[in-house]
């Protein structure tokens, strides 16, 4: 098997040479002049970048027919196979393709494969000079993958096992049985995270592939932007799918009771989804203005770079994180110039066609009002971008100098908190204005108009949000600071506890900490109304257009214009998700304690009581896996809420034999607002159960409000777009007349040319 999947690599690598060298050679014939072997040339590009990837398909099959049939003459597939029994036993062992670093490396390029694939057999219909150039760009990048494969020893997915782990009758041997996946990546959530950000990772190559391809081409129109713009958001959709899964797993399975910890592999994974947001909303200017050329093909160029850093961060070693691969000499070294490639090609190419992409004509790139859709956009941009560069330095600042800022020192929770807190309050509250102001300057009248019925609805939505605030929220954080106050100092005002007094310091000031809430909160609500506002306002404008029933148009707007509809249902999705966060990670009830328990009576002479909670002991057992391999250890409680039962929780921890792993399962009880969160630790050394119990406020939220976003980014994916082209004459007018652009004295009012 090991044979094969080399024979593989070698024909991918062999497919993604000749695709680059017949795409230049072919586009460098036809430049001038018609060329019937240039385009045999190109031609014969596409064919290869289809044969590369059927290759590396096959080297992902032998691997996954490894996993699944239990061959482990192939060293990769000893170290990553899951032993794992029950009803997703199955994904576990597929998972292993992608769990190592190897294997990684070789899934991430078969997915570039793929989507080059698919732009190769597009575009071999009919030839386009733009498509072709986006394609050699984007082999460019799989050969640089492919490469490091194989080429680097370290990273080779197929090198043979070593004899010396097995036994003379083929058997494993007991170092041998020790080696497989590691436990804590036997989740359904964490077996799905990776394939879903890594095909997020792959797809936002078109984007950068296609602007490249736009300067070599010197085609500054709007054709490339909307060739990429579905490729662009089908990955960020996938990035933020990954992200979430992420955050199920780490919530459950980690055992803290939180879902983002800024640990370096999770800020990488949302370094390009940032970027990503800069980038979409600039193909929507770019695509109806004509508008931020420049801020396009960087951003494309930006988003790539990012997505290569986050890899950079997680493979390279120099931080160190629960989530990293080993590092690797070799993947740090491609993955540096990557990064620095991608970037100085972007600006080199835009230095070289700064004529053709250049401010737009019509003045479109000036920002005549700061009050305006313009800049609103602008700062939508900046803000992402500079947020994105300044937690991937802070990220990687333990690695950095000590004489720079943060150099050396490992930044913590509070510090990343500490910035993302008013800067995402900020930007949500300039997406929150945006769809009511006017390009390039917003009347009074008109913005006043817009914004009376959401505002008032707003404030309404915020009056209750406060009445929680004042009855909920503001006591758990009173209760918070004395909890740590008194777990921070002795009483001769000594240092007790360091954590707790790390914890006091992120909860103090109380008159900020409780203003950031307020005023989060009522951004919350002017981005929830205004979003839910405009999602009926479009619909209705388009049912009193064109005669129909609310549900046709409902149905018009998703499949005609999804991709506003789409926005503001993503917007609105943010406005929840913004509640979540603010209950979920600034007024956590956390209570540590140990549980005095009798082995020979099993009982526990204690109860443990958190907020209006109390948690009664009531068994215990340790059950064998079947595998034979894995021993779970489980406590029970009944739950009970101001003396009336509501349930019982049983906590876990798992223990695997052979690798001396352990894995705490959480046990929750989920309540509309709340959850209740019990993780059990294992015995003390007194006998005891150490337990650790949370009270995670409008955590629910945002489990809904990202189902909200992703639902809105599928909208505008998969929705149908072009309603120009397939509506009446009467209906096309009308719909072209959605983005016709503002007079300076006079400003439209219709909703639709926000997309």
């Amino acid at each position: 098997m090991s044979t094969i999947g080399l024979i593989g690599l070698l024909v991918a690598f062999a497919g993604v040479a000749v695709s680059v060298v017949c795409l230049l050679v072919g586009y460098a014939m036809g430049r001038k002049k018609v060329s019937h072997t240039g385009e045999m040339l190109m031609w014969g590009g596409h064919v290869a970048a289809i044969v590369s990837a059927v290759a590396l398909t096959v080297c992902c099959g032998v691997l996954v027919y490894c996993f699944f049939s239990g061959d482990t003459s192939i060293e990769y597939v000893l170290t990553q196979r899951s032993d794992a029994s029950g009803d997703f036993a199955w994904l576990y062992k597929l998972a292993g393709l992608w769990a190592g670093r190897q294997g990684s490396l070789l899934f991430w390029a078969w997915l570039i494969a793929v989507f080059n694939a698919v732009v190769a057999v597009r575009n071999l219909k009919e030839l386009r000079k733009l498509d072709s150039m986006a394609l050699m760009v984007a082999q460019l990048v799989l050969a640089a993958f492919v490469g490091v494969l194989l080429f680097s020893e370290s990273n080779m997915p197929f090198t043979v096992t070593p004899m010396r782990y097995f036994t003379s009758s083929g058997q494993l041997t007991a170092a041998g049985s020790m080696l497989g996946m590691n436990t804590l990546l036997e989740h359904w959530a964490m077996a799905i995270h990776p394939p879903t950000l890594f095909v997020g990772y792959a797809g936002l190559t078109i984007p950068f592939a296609y602007a490249i391809g736009a300067l070599i081409v010197n085609d500054p129109s709007k054709e490339w932007v909307i060739r990429s713009q579905r490729y662009a958001l089908f990955s960020w959709l996938f990035l933020g799918i990954g992200i979430g899964l992420g955050a199920v797993w780490a919530y459950v399975v980690l055992g803290w009771g939180g879902y983002w910890g800024w640990d370096p592999v999770e800020n990488a994974s949302l370094l390009s989804w940032i970027v990503g947001v800069a980038l979409i909303h600039s193909f929507t200017v770019y695509r109806q203005r004509g508008a931020f050329k420049r801020w396009s093909v960087m951003c494309a160029c930006l988003t790539f770079s990012f997505v290569i850093v986050g890899t950079f961060i997680s493979r390279s070693g120099l931080v160190q994180s629960v989530h990293a691969f080993e590092g690797d000499p070799v993947s740090l070294v491609l993955f540096g110039v990557l990064i620095v490639a991608s970037l100085v090609v972007g600006i080199i190419g835009l230095v070289i066609r700064r004529k053709s992409f250049g401010p737009a004509e019509n003045g479109a790139d000036e920002v005549e009002s700061m009050v305006s859709r313009d800049a609103a956009y602008y700062f939508n941009n900046v803000i992402m971008v500079v947020f994105a560069i300044l937690l991937a330095y802070l990220t990687i600042a333990s690695a950095l100098p000590s004489w720079l800022p943060f150099g050396g020192q490992q930044v913590s929770t509070g510090t990343f908190d500490a910035i993302a807190r008013p800067l995402g309050i900020i930007y949500l509250a300039i997406l929150a204005v945006c769809p009511l102001l006017g390009w390039r300057r917003t009347q009074g009248k008109q913005f006043l108009k817009r914004a009376k019925v959401p505002g008032i609805c707003a404030l309404v939505l915020f009056a209750v949000l406060m009445v929680y605030f004042v009855t909920y929220l503001v006591p758990t954080y009173n209760d918070n600071v004395a909890y740590y106050m008194a777990q921070a100092y002795t009483a001769d005002g000594l240092v007790h506890d360091e954590s707790a007094v790390e914890m006091l310091t992120t909860l103090q000031p109380g008159w900020y900490y409780l203003g950031l809430t307020v005023v989060g909160l009522l951004v919350a609500s002017l981005l929830f109304f205004n979003s839910l506002f405009m999602i009926g306002r479009a619909i209705n404008t388009y049912k009193q257009a064109h005669g129909c029933s609310l549900g046709s148009a409902l149905v018009a707007m998703i499949t005609r214009r999804a991709s506003a509809f789409g926005g503001f249902v993503a917007h609105l999705g943010m406005a929840v998700i913004l509640v979540g966060l603010i209950g979920s990670s600034m007024f956590v009830t956390e209570r540590v304690q140990y549980v005095e328990y009798d082995e020979e009576t099993d009982t526990a002479s204690t109860e443990l009581t958190i907020q209006d909670f109390t948690l009664t002991y009531t068994g215990n057992e340790v059950v064998q896996d079947p595998n034979g391999d894995d021993i779970f250890y489980r406590v029970f409680f009944d739950v009970y809420r101001d003396g009336a039962y509501i349930g019982s929780v049983d906590p876990t921890v798992q223990f695997v034999q052979t690798t001396q792993q352990q894995k705490l399962i959480a046990s929750v009880i989920g309540f509309p607002t709340e959850d209740l969160f019990v993780v059990y630790r294992g015995m003390s050394t007194d006998g005891d159960l150490a337990m650790d119990v949370r009270v995670n406020p409008l955590i629910s939220e945002v489990w809904a409000g990202f189902f909200l976003l992703m639902a809105g980014v599928v909208i505008a994916t998969v929705g149908g777009r072009g309603a120009s082209r397939k509506l009446s004459a009467k209906e096309g007018k009308a719909a072209d007349a959605t983005d016709v652009e503002p007079a300076d004295e006079k400003q439209t009012d219709n909703v639709l040319d926000y997309e």
